[in-house]
């Protein structure tokens, strides 16, 4: 009789899922009808009061569903809780558009939209492990993925109110998703003045899907809200996670998430505190300002609210807030699995610290608490950002640092130039005004780019590290590469080469191709927009706005190579071939 009961229950909670998702999805679309397209006053009094209809049932049938899984269970899974939680968000926009409570700033509809989006994604993400009934190719899914995400993009920035004149073009709005969604950052309209609110809100949330992967959230929110992976979604998601252990998908995907919104928030506030307030007309705006350019930092996006960026006059000297930015840009470019690699390492040292002080107890050594490749991506940045400050504070201490009047400006902005070719795409002085030497460095920096399992570009720190050792080991007369007495195996050495060499063909013919397009921009000019684009830098000598409708279809297939990865596109499209059970001889090849 009890298990008939709790089936039962089960059945109607199923029900009411179902409910909710399809109403939550229509709602979802209504919102963004009446945001972003409407401009009828009685269509949109209309529309509210169904939208209010509706947001109030939400809160009954959670209602009900919280008291249904009280009667029956006495332990709860993570998924209780996260309805526990919206139903007392739900609650509070409610009692406070009544009245019945002071607004404290909650009265808007603004609230209640997103407690609406909220229930949306709450039921999608139990339904949205869609491979779970056939199989497909988790790097094929991982491509479909942003591809989906950037045409979403495009559709949202189309509509009437994402732009100031309504004059968006659709390969403008292409460019732009495509830029956001690949966390490049350039832009071919000036988002400050062409793009309203809720447009540059629309390139805040692709950023942010872009920059960890639509389907890193899908796995995080489906097992948030759901309490469970199978292990079919398990194995798919060890693909996107670079996670070896089945076992420890979960905990990948909470680290990547937690690591992002702790270091983002941490740096909204920071920005939040470095700006001076007369620089905006209010608080929301100071506010919307120090949370776009924390995630567009921390994602390494670089897109900027400012018409000239960081080098806007108001912020150019502002060294705090550049400060701030740099560190959320080295962060987020170098890893997550790092992130978490160092802050296990501080745990362990700062225990045994407090047990040889306080209780006068020997240390204890965990061997590898720091990985191999965190201690390889460490010391590569740990040099590519010293090289980097040092090249542009040795050639344009008489070029764009001579406006800086002191010692620490010069430094502070030859730091983040040095750092922002990391697939940052920002920018604290005039790019055009650099000599030819800098503008070198800065795209060998950009082909770079930073580390795997990052929110940044390039061909990565480890690709480079593999090949620099690769080189000094050749030139000592090793026939293998070791380093942290380790040895580095040869399928990683050959993968590092094959990324290089996809790495300069592509950049090869991009660069060709813009050529064709648009000669008159300038050899130079063209050769660093296409590193900056394949890179997912953002970074650009001011030819953006004005490349031709084909250089931007150019650059377009140019940022997601660089997003999605070429040797990733290549192994789709090439099937693989079973290994056969001979070899043939070896042979040396003349050099």
């Amino acid at each position: 009789m009890k298990k008939l009961h709790s089936d039962s229950i089960s059945k109607i909670r199923s029900v009411i899922d179902r409910i909710m998702l399809w109403t939550s999805l229509a709602c979802s679309l209504l919102i963004l009808f009446l945001v972003g397209y409407n401009t009828n006053l009685f269509l949109e009094s209309t529309m509210m009061k169904v939208l209010i209809f509706f947001f109030d049932s939400f809160i009954v049938l959670l209602l009900v569903k919280i008291l249904l899984i009280i009667s029956i269970r006495k332990k709860y899974k993570v998924s209780f809780l996260s309805e526990i939680l919206l139903f007392f968000y739900l609650s509070l926009i409610s009692i406070v558009r009544y009245k019945m409570l002071d607004g404290g700033g909650f009265e808007g509809p603004a609230w209640m939209f997103v407690g609406i989006f909220a229930v949306f994604i709450v039921e999608v993400s139990k339904t949205s492990l869609f491979f779970e009934h056939f199989y497909l190719n988790p790097t094929v899914l991982f491509i479909i993925s942003f591809l989906v995400l950037i045409l979403i993009g495009t559709f949202l920035l189309l509509l009437p109110k994402s732009t100031v004149q309504n004059d968006l073009e659709f390969l403008d709005a292409l460019f732009m998703s495509t830029s956001a969604v690949c966390v490049t950052g350039l832009s071919v309209i000036d988002i400050s003045q062409d793009f309203t609110l809720f447009g540059q809100n629309v390139i805040l949330v692709l950023i942010q899907l872009g920059g960890l992967g639509i389907m890193t959230f899908t796995g995080f929110f489906g097992f948030f809200f759901t309490g469970a992976l199978s292990y079919k979604n398990q194995l798919m998601f060890t693909e996107f996670v670079n996670e070896r252990k089945i076992s420890s998908v979960v905990k990948a995907l909470t680290t990547i998430v937690s690591i992002t919104f702790f270091f983002e928030v941490i740096g909204a506030v920071w920005i939040f505190l470095c700006v001076d307030s007369i620089s905006f007309k209010s608080l929301g705006d100071r506010i919307h300002f120090s949370v776009f350019h924390s995630i567009s930092a921390f994602c390494n996006a670089g897109f900027s609210t400012l018409s000239n960026g960081l080098y806007d006059l108001n912020f150019r000297f502002n060294y705090s807030f550049h400060f701030v930015v740099a560190v959320l840009l080295i962060i987020g470019g170098m890893g997550f699995a790092l992130v978490h690699n160092i802050y296990r390492f501080l745990v362990r040292w700062y225990g045994n610290l407090r047990d040889r002080l306080m209780y006068r107890q020997a240390f204890i050594f965990k061997p590898w608490v720091l990985s191999f490749n965190s201690r390889l991506i460490s010391w590569t940045t740990i040099f590519l950002i010293i090289f980097g400050t040092l090249a542009c504070l040795a050639l344009e201490h008489r070029f764009t640092l001579a406006a800086h009047s002191t010692i620490g400006g010069k430094l502070a902005t030859a730091f983040f130039t040095g750092v922002t070719p990391r697939t940052a795409g920002f920018n604290t002085v005039d790019m055009a005004s650099l000599s030819f030497p800098t503008i070198l460095i800065v795209m060998f920096l950009m082909w770079i780019g930073g580390s795997p399992g990052s929110t940044a570009g390039g061909i990565k720190t480890t690709t480079f590290a593999v090949a620099a050792l690769n080189i000094f080991s050749l030139a000592r007369g090793y026939n293998r590469i070791q380093i942290f007495r380790r040895e580095i195996s040869d399928e990683s050495v050959r993968r590092a080469f094959a990324i290089i060499m996809l790495s300069i063909v592509s950049l090869a013919i991009a660069t060709f191709l813009l050529a064709i397009t648009d000669g008159d921009k300038g050899l130079l000019a063209l050769a660093f927009e296409s590193v900056s684009a394949y890179s997912t830098v953002g970074l650009t000598l001011g030819i953006t706005p004005r490349i031709s409708d084909a250089g931007k279809l150019i650059l377009i297939a140019t940022m997601f190579m660089g997003r999605v990865g070429t040797l990733t596109l290549v192994l789709t499209l090439i099937k693989s071939i079973q290994n056969k059970g001979y070899q043939y001889p070896k042979e040396e090849v003349t050099f």
